[in-house]
């Protein structure tokens, strides 16, 4: 396995600060003098980083988590300037330049803007820079927030079809159970498919300064198995953690699909990652395995309940028989039709509503399957 081209790394508040919850920013040092070794060996490098709220409590004098969406966007506003300064004078010192990305789901929910961030990104490697990204979080709301930058940064993966995605947690990987509470817990060093069992491993958030824990980073890495895009989870404050994953030691946890598998395109991957889902459906045993196992589309006949109010046009989680969500896709009916129309045939849609209503559910086009 050869060095990758293009690397994203993704760096998580509880790793970035200190026990006091300020920047640590010899820390910060020893991860840029990383991002310097492989830019210099010819590897491109995104750094996707939380930390501007944690940053913004230490210099508002905040010793807990506002729990205020206003203040807690006050925070990140004032840390927002430091966090990026702290890279940008740390790689200035090897002469490298450093460009601040801030992000919404709203700048990438159309396509245009998909298209846009990609070129800026693009662009920005191309003049020799490494891009820092995080979330705006002074702007964003609920409604268009990512959550957690586990998925942002499999977002900004997929955005610039990076070879790796590494995310720098303060665990060593995925466990069999919580090795805080279980001594026997095992690392589980690879895997090649996210299950139900898999996900049932995953818990919460850890601490006070992150908003993702484990099932956040399981369903980015789920994301970039779709995407082809290999993923490791480890521990961040690993001694040149980032050198060695790079070089392909068996660090963490790996995620890679099997070769040969197929991968999803740049279109799949929009709907997938960046679109808000405004509903849910839920399919049937067969209508699972017609879209696991032979990528078909959905058919309203396949539809056992649908939740949620959405707009023909607008993406929706899919749930599988096993109460799973194994995709997300364009519905080609509103809520209200949806459920009109599942369990229905299209011959019998089409004897009643019309041939131009009788259509898929989501076409397979217009679907990505995890």
């Amino acid at each position: 396995m050869g060095a990758p081209r293009l690397m994203v790394v993704k760096i998580g508040s509880s790793t970035l600060v200190d026990e006091h919850g300020a920047l640590d920013r010899g820390f910060i040092r020893s991860l840029c003098d990383q991002v310097s070794a492989l830019v210099a060996r010819g590897t491109r490098v995104v750094v996707v980083s939380s930390g501007a709220a944690a940053a913004g409590r230490d210099l508002l004098g905040f010793a807990e988590r506002p729990s205020d969406i206003a203040t807690l966007q006050a925070c990140a506003s004032a840390g927002q300037a430091s966090l990026t300064q702290a890279y940008a004078d740390v790689l200035a010192e090897r002469g490298i330049p450093c460009g601040q990305v801030l992000l919404t789901r709203r700048d990438v929910m159309d396509r245009d803007g998909f298209l846009n961030a990609r070129t800026t990104l693009n662009r920005l490697l191309e003049l020799g820079a490494v891009p820092v990204v995080n979330e705006n979080d002074t702007v964003s709301t609920a409604e268009f927030a990512f959550g957690d930058n586990d998925m942002l940064g499999a977002l900004v993966a997929a955005l610039v079809g990076a070879d790796l995605y590494v995310i720098c947690s303060d665990v060593d990987g995925l466990y069999t159970a919580n090795p805080q509470e279980n001594p026997d817990a095992k690392l589980i060093e690879q895997v090649s498919e996210v299950d139900h069992a898999l996900s049932a491993m995953a818990g919460g958030s850890g601490t006070s300064y992150g908003t993702g824990g484990m099932s956040s980073k399981l369903r980015a890495a789920r994301a970039m198995l779709a995407a082809g895009i290999p993923t490791v989870i480890c521990r961040g404050r690993r001694g040149g953690v980032l050198l060695d994953v790079a070089g392909g030691a068996t660090i963490g946890t790996r995620f890679e699909a099997p070769p040969g598998s197929a991968h999803e395109g740049g279109r799949k991957l929009w709907i997938g990652l960046a679109e808000v889902p405004r509903g849910t459906i839920a399919l049937d045993g067969g209508a699972t395995r017609a879209v696991l196992e032979r990528g078909a589309s959905i058919l309203p006949v396949g539809v056992v309940s649908t939740s949620g109010g959405y707009a023909a046009g607008d993406v929706v989680n899919v749930r599988a028989d096993s109460g799973d969500i194994i995709g997300r896709g364009i519905a080609r009916y509103s809520s209200e039709d949806m459920a009109r129309v599942r369990g229905i045939k299209l011959d019998v849609i089409a004897r009643f509503l019309g041939e131009e209503r009788a259509q898929p559910a989501i076409h397979r086009d217009d679907l990505l399957v995890f």
